[in-house]
Order: C-alpha cells, then sequence, then structure tokens
C-alpha cells in the first residue's frame, strides 16, 4: 500500500528533522520537501500532513490554499506560538503538538544551567585549554554553591515542577509564581511555597528559572522592573523563550550589575549575531536552544507526532489536537 504523503523541511536542514531520526517518519510516510512542491506543483494535491519542527516560517496562507487535501499540521514540541491556528483550523486542517514529552531533558537542562554558571564551569573547562604553563587557576574562577540556596521557579507547570523536584535532591528553598495555585500535596512534595506576586519570588531568590509558555501576558515578562527587583547577587536562567525576557534590559542589568548572571537556552533572534552584547559578558551562558536536544526526547517526540499525524489521517480524533 502507498504511504501517504507528508510535506517537511528537508531532513537535516534549518527547521527540519535531524537526518539520524528520519526512519522514524519514513516508516509511516512518503515525505516531500517544499523544493520537490516548488519544482512539481502536482504533489500539491498528495500531501496530507505537514510536519513542523524547530520552527515554521514557511506555513502561511499561500501555502494552505494550494493543498486541499491537507488533514492535519503536526508540531513537534509543545508550543504553537509559531503557528497561526485560527488561519490554520479555517481550511479545515486539524492542529496538533507533543505535550509532556521534553519535561524531563528541559528540566536536566535548567539545571546544568544553573550549575554551570554558578560553578564557572564553562570558565573551568577554558582554563584547563589554554592556561600558559605553570599558571595556576585564580579566585576569578571561584563559583557559588547550589546547594541550600533559593531557587524561584517562574511557571510551575509539568516542566516547572520537574526542576522543583531536581531543586529538591539539592537541599533547595523553592518558591514559583504561577497563574494558578498548584494543589497544596503537590506543593509539600516538592516543599515548594506559592509566591502569587512576581516581584516578591524574584527579591528572595538567588536563582530564578524561566518555564512559562510564550503570549501575549508573558511577552517581556521580565523587563527593568522585574531585573531590579532581583538580588545582585542572583542568576537568570531561561529555557522558556527568548521574547519572555526583554533582552535590552537583561544586557543592562548584567553590565551594571544589577544582576550577577545569566544562563539562556533561548534568545531572539536564534542564533544570536555574532556581535549580540549578550555574547560578549562574561557572566553569561548562551546555548542555541537545545533544552529538547537529546536523543531519547527527539525519538519519543517524533513517534508522538506520527501517531497524532496518523489518527488524523485515519479520521480520528488525534490525541494532542490543540483547540484555541
Amino acid at each position: 500500500m502507498e504511504k501517504p504523503c507528508v510535506l517537511a523541511r528537508k531532513f537535516g536542514n534549518q527547521e527540519a528533522i535531524y537526518s539520524c531520526l528520519s526512519s522514524l517518519v519514513e516508516e509511516h510516510f512518503t515525505v516531500i520537501d517544499l523544493e520537490t512542491i516548488a519544482s512539481q506543483p502536482e504533489f500539491n494535491q498528495k500531501i496530507q500532513a505537514i510536519l513542523v519542527w524547530d520552527g515554521c516560517s514557511f506555513l502561511n496562507r499561500s501555502l494552505l490554499q494550494v493543498l486541499p487535501n491537507l488533514k492535519v499540521v503536526v508540531n513537534g514540541g509543545a508550543g504553537v506560538n509559531h503557528l497561526d491556528i485560527p488561519l490554520i483550523n479555517s481550511f479545515g486542517v486539524k492542529v496538533c503538538n507533543t505535550p509532556n514529552v521534553v519535561g524531563n531533558a528541559t528540566a536536566d537542562l535548567a539545571m546544568g544551567l544553573m550549575l554551570a554558571s554558578a560553578r564557572n564551569i564553562i570558565q573551568g573547562d577554558s582554563f584547563s585549554r589554554c592556561h600558559e604553563e605553570g599558571q595556576d587557576i585564580d579566585e576569578s574562577h571561584f563559583g557559588r554553591d547550589v546547594s541550600s540556596k533559593t531557587l524561584g521557579i517562574v511557571g510551575m507547570g509539568n516542566i516547572g515542577y520537574r526542576v522543583a523536584k531536581r531543586a529538591l535532591a539539592f537541599d533547595m528553598k523553592i518558591f514559583y509564581h504561577n497563574r494558578r495555585r498548584r494543589p497544596v500535596e503537590e506543593e509539600q512534595m516538592v516543599g515548594a511555597e506559592y509566591c502569587p506576586v512576581l516581584e516578591d519570588l524574584l527579591a528572595v531568590s538567588d536563582y530564578v528559572v524561566l518555564l512559562v509558555n510564550l503570549s501575549k501576558a508573558s511577552t517581556h515578562l521580565i523587563g527593568r522592573k522585574q531585573l531590579s527587583a532581583m538580588k545582585s547577587t542572583a542568576t537568570l536562567i531561561n529555557v522558556s523563550r527568548g521574547m519572555v525576557v526583554d533582552q535590552e534590559a537583561l544586557v543592562e542589568a548584567l553590565q551594571n550589575k544589577t544582576i550577577q548572571a545569566a544562563a539562556l537556552d533561548v534568545t531572539y533572534p536564534e542564533p544570536l549575531p555574532r556581535d549580540h552584547p549578550l555574547l560578549s559578558l562574561p557572566n553569561v551562558i548562551v546555548l542555541p536552544h537545545m533544552g529538547t536536544h537529546t536523543l531519547e526526547t527527539s525519538r519519543h517526540m517524533i513517534k508522538q507526532m506520527m501517531a497524532n499525524a496518523l489518527a488524523a489521517l485515519a479520521g480520528e480524533t488525534p490525541p494532542d489536537e490543540v483547540i484555541v
């Protein structure tokens, strides 16, 4: 039986599924890339699903208009702020995501960034590779403790709760800010205390981890006012979305020592231009949005994408349909 056709970026390219994972898709689908439909528009009739991975700059009204048999757009990852869901739905096309897949990988990276920043791990590695003969490491490489310090979690959803569980093992005092308070029994399991006012959390935290979804309300949630509310010895860790932080305000806060450090998995744009001031600051770690980049998590995500696509093509309700 002929496999159904899906549209996706060519494996291994920007905004595309990695080549090492392509077999998980090709087991179920014939993959048509953008270059093929641009040169051979007869394939438009065959496309029944679109796979979105790491952004989606190509999905717009013009494309939707030429795919008459499209049934579903499946996003790799939970965040769908980059998709115009009402527009997609207006063509009778469902949208699915992959929630509850990336929690452990993202929580692990949040803790990794905290430790790397606090203990100057990257600087230590650089010293080992580049030191002069006979040179000893000096006091500028002193780090700070993580154990027994205060952690503020902004956004205590699935991933935030997993960060709290990990922080509990470090004997950290945990505060969290969320739109809704979690059940008391869940708070007690991780020793977390609810802060209804964001600035109150910021004022007491040695490390602040951002784990909110990007929305109109959360855009620049952390700006000059919020950075000024933080301890001068505090570290800001962002593993949510770049636009949650006002980057200009963050640069100023780091340069002026309003806060001590930042560790960022996400920025805007991604990646940052090589001359961006954040990249010149010694008290900043910047990663290329790799919070979910483990082989196990990526495999799980693609398998869940396939399950959603196959359900939609079979006329069933996909398990992870996004309803707006």
